[in-house]
């Protein structure tokens, strides 16, 4: 299914992602983005190396940044959660996806 539009994408980059990471980000951090208002979907994609960078997709800008507001936001709640494995502090950027195309889902 190709997708039109355009999706906002949250880009967190982490060092230090191993299987228990993978395993709280499933169990976790996925329900929580479920019910933040206009959230699209996450990959959360892992190097040998455990470099990882999770892309979140909302559906508008103000979406993608409402999580980022206030000294407790949400965002930094979800980090938090894996401040034991970092090797070095997670950077953080926006884009905007452009082109898209999802034949079929990836497995879970």
């Amino acid at each position: 299914m190709a997708k039109t539009g355009v999706v906002h994408v949250n880009a967190p980059l982490v060092v230090g992602f191993d299987h228990v990471a993978s395993l709280e980000f499933r169990n976790s951090v996925v329900p929580a983005l479920r019910e933040q208002d206009g959230y699209e979907g996450v990959y959360v994609l892992v190097s040998p190396q455990g470099q990882a960078l999770a892309l979140t997709l909302w559906r508008d800008e103000e979406a993608a940044d409402a999580g980022l507001e206030g000294g407790r936001s949400f965002y930094s709640e979800q980090l938090e959660k894996f401040v034991t494995i970092y090797r070095s502090p997670p950077g953080r950027e926006h884009y905007e996806v452009v082109v898209a195309d999802l034949p079929a889902a990836v497995p879970a």
